[in-house]
């Protein structure tokens, strides 16, 4: 491995995936190895418009004997390259490829036991399918998704009819722009430079998102539809989310305790669906990724990720000495939210 955009202790390992119609393709795995590792990994998968950046996820894991594995898909983040379109796919399974190549550094090279696949949004999603594809291989041991993106955030007219036309044009023109919105109301709620209080490069992960193309979108109505037609994911799996969702495209204070990106009714709707042992958590003031949330809101997420891995993956203490994880940028002064208090569990 070589040492990675974070500096110390984060270090990054390229995967060759060979060529596509635009030229050479690469993944990105970085590694945060714990200080006492206890032969478990997690393996964190970012969403659409996204990179690995939340160093106090990382921290987290680590400080509990986890090493901590993030994974930049191909044409995202570390792993895009001049040529490509960013974040452009036409098959959600095309990241099966990195995935195992992933799962077989941190298993076989690496040496660890446990495999905790952990995705957020679209990863969510893209985790899902693979974990399913995967289920009689004993790769994974456990999921966490971080408000996966299981249907498009619009009204059934949007989600139904128009994105089936929009997917019969992704197959005649994939890089077609849609005319979609993506808004700035969750970049503002995130980034230091506006409301937020997270550092990220803007050139990864555009305020306003990429734009949002034809054949990626019948990829992902492709993926969705056979998530809710469900999956038959055998190992645990717990959906995160907040308890509302912002519909606005442009800033309101409303944007800063609620997922302003998706739906949050249709991860708990469908959550049942992924397999036999599900568990639902819900968040008050939770924002789209939840670990980019309020102090007291981030507290109580990895409180109760904490509490499910040490009951369904025998993952020993679950707090550190003082309780609470490090912060990635230091010296941060959080905007108050209001803390979680609402959590729920669905029947296995």
């Amino acid at each position: 491995m070589e040492p990675d955009v974070l500096g110390p202790p984060y270090e990054r390992q390229t995967i060759d995936l060979g060529v596509d119609d635009e030229g050479p393709v690469v993944a990105t795995l970085v590694r945060r190895r714990a200080e006492r590792p206890t032969r478990r990994a997690v393996l964190y998968v970012h969403g659409f418009v996204d990179y690995f950046f939340q160093t106090h996820l990382a921290d987290f894991f680590a400080e509990r004997g986890w090493d901590f594995y993030a994974l930049d898909l191909r044409k995202y983040g570390r792993s895009l390259l001049t040529h490509q379109t960013p974040n452009f796919c036409l098959d959600l399974t095309d990241y099966h490829r990195e995935l195992d190549a992933a799962a077989k550094i941190i298993r076989d090279d690496h040496g660890h036991d446990v495999l905790l696949a952990v995705g957020h949004s679209t990863g969510g999603l893209i985790v899902s399918l693979w974990a399913h594809a995967r289920r009689d291989s004993g790769i994974v041991d456990g999921l966490v998704l971080n408000s996966p993106f299981f249907d498009i955030n619009a009204s059934w007219v949007v989600r139904r009819p128009l994105l089936a036309a929009v997917s019969r044009l992704g197959r005649r023109a994939p890089r077609q722009v849609v005319p979609l919105d993506l808004g700035t109301a969750y970049g503002e709620s995130i980034h230091s430079d506006h409301r937020g209080e997270w550092s990220y490069d803007l050139a990864w992960k555009p305020l306003a998102g990429f734009p949002v193309r034809a054949g990626w979108l019948g990829a992902i109505r492709t993926a969705q539809r056979q998530l809710r037609a469900g999956l038959d994911i055998p190992v645990p799996v717990l959906v995160a989310c907040s308890t509302r969702s912002f519909r606005g495209r442009r800033w309101h204070e409303s944007a800063g305790v609620a997922d302003a990106v998706l739906d949050v009714e249709h991860m708990v709707r469908y959550a049942p669906r992924l397999g036999r042992h599900v568990t639902v958590a819900r968040f008050d003031g939770g924002l789209h990724d939840l670990t980019l949330s309020g102090t007291a809101v981030r507290r109580e997420v990895f409180t109760e990720v904490g509490r499910w891995a040490e009951a369904f993956l025998d993952a020993g203490p679950t707090a550190p000495a003082d309780g609470a994880p490090r912060d990635a940028r230091r010296g941060a002064v959080p905007r108050s939210r209001r803390p979680a208090d609402s959590v729920g569990v669905t029947p296995s």
